[in-house]
């Protein structure tokens, strides 16, 4: 992580600055609930899957967003993609997180994957592999809260909450109240490779590999 939350809540400084906060955050959030509603006309057959850790809350608060203005139950879950990863082998053991899917399943639906940072389009591509081994949905679509281009995959997202043009020496953090106390989008120098890194700080990054 580029840097840590500090103990009061408050989104850590020093390295690190934010680009997003809590109300930026929100308001991205509720113009993309409104986008997909207006793309899938009612989001009637809409199941969200959020990919862990952070695309999971993020998923659930655009459920909560639709809900509110069509008065209808969105199905929500979460897809774990750690063992479908290209780079298991070139990274230490990860842990497993939680795979949810709604009692409706997926079939024939339309399923949008919900995730914190698009970056290489990795992970997204090891989530539509694990989609396929649990469904076959009618079509996918993709919800990213920051897309901060660099992209290694042909892999673009239907839903974006801000276009973040970086470098590659520079690392995007994202901080959810679900798990870090407090709301915000942060941009600092990437961690050089020798740097020590546990396995939960890779897991509270907010950054796709």
């Amino acid at each position: 992580m580029c840097a840590r939350k500090r103990a009061d809540g408050e989104p850590p400084q020093g390295d690190a600055r934010p680009v997003l906060e809590g109300p930026e955050i929100h308001r991205a959030l509720t113009r993309i609930a409104h986008e997909v509603l207006e793309r899938t006309k009612g989001a009637e057959d809409v199941t969200l899957l959020g990919i862990p850790s952070r695309g999971a809350p993020l998923a659930r608060r655009l459920a909560e967003r639709i809900e509110r203005v069509e008065s209808r139950t969105v199905p929500c879950g979460a897809l774990d993609i750690t063992m479908y990863r290209d780079d298991l082998h070139l990274a230490p053991a990860r842990a497993l997180g939680r795979t949810e899917i709604p009692p409706e399943g997926i079939d024939g639906r339309v399923v949008v994957l919900v995730d914190d940072v698009l970056f290489s389009g990795r992970t997204v591509r090891a989530a539509l592999d694990a989609l396929n081994d649990l469904g076959r949905p009618r079509s996918v679509q993709l919800a990213v809260l920051v897309d901060r281009g660099h992209r290694e995959l042909p892999i673009r997202a239907d839903y974006v909450g801000k276009n973040l043009p970086t470098s590659l020496r520079e690392s995007v953090t994202v901080l959810l109240e679900e798990s870090d106390g407090v709301d915000a989008v942060l941009i600092g120098p990437k961690r050089q490779r020798g740097e020590d890194r546990t396995d939960e700080a890779r897991t509270a990054s907010g950054e796709e590999n």
